[in-house]
């Protein structure tokens, strides 16, 4: 009897998990932000509670990852997809964890006169989910330029990430009484800096997926 069908069925599941995992990850950054810009605490209570389903939806694929290779014992392209799954889920749950952070220091975050401080953090933000989206766009469309282009990006994310610590380490000498809302934001854009982080692994992973190469070594 040919299972064929129904495995190609289960691979397809394995991918829609995973591109909503992805999404729901960006969307979490994406509302971190809008908790900042518009200092609104109880959203930024909303992405800390929402970091839990992207949890359940890690262990969800790990297991669907895990009774596919168990059941169907997949071999080339077939466990490249698989394994590639794996790898990537651990990085999207930490995109999550990053958005749950950042929110968690936005609930206690003081209001401060640093309003261009902001919009760079925001505009950060901005490209660090952009790449997010763009990496899980890349294993959607198997698009191996898309994932290298997305990997370049990251460059723009740490430009950022050391333009702001610069004038955040200026403003700290000149306003230590805003001691705490400077390293509120210093912690913002680590997070985001590791976002960016996240989103260049993910796009390795769709590198090993279509090629069998992980960084410059040839694997399966």
């Amino acid at each position: 009897m040919n299972n064929r069908p129904k495995y190609d069925d289960e691979l397809q599941d394995l991918s829609t998990e995973l591109i909503k995992m992805g999404a729901t990850a960006a969307q979490a950054i994406e509302k971190a932000m809008k908790a900042i810009k518009d200092s609104d605490k109880e959203l930024a209570k909303e992405i800390i509670e929402g970091d839990r389903v992207i949890n359940d939806m890690e262990k969800d694929i790990e297991h669907r990852c895990l009774r596919l290779i168990l059941k169907q014992q997949p071999v080339a392209r077939d466990l490249r997809k698989v394994s590639t799954a794996i790898k990537m889920v651990t990085d999207i749950e930490r995109i999550g964890d990053a958005a749950s952070d950042i929110a968690e220091i936005t609930i206690h975050l003081d209001e401060c006169e640093f309003q261009d401080i902001k919009n760079a953090v925001l505009n950060m933000a901005e490209t660090a989910k952009n790449m997010v989206v763009s990496a899980i766009d890349a294993y959607v469309e198997e698009n191996l330029i898309l994932a290298l282009n997305t990997i370049k990006q990251d460059d723009i994310v740490d430009e950022c990430f050391l333009s702001i610590r610069r004038e955040l380490s200026k403003r700290l000498i000149a306003n230590e009484h805003e001691m705490d809302v400077i390293m509120d934001y210093l912690m913002i854009i680590k997070y985001l800096e590791r976002v960016g982080d996240h989103a260049v692994n993910v796009c390795e992973w769709v590198q090993f997926y279509m090629t069998g190469v992980h960084n410059d070594e040839k694997i399966v």
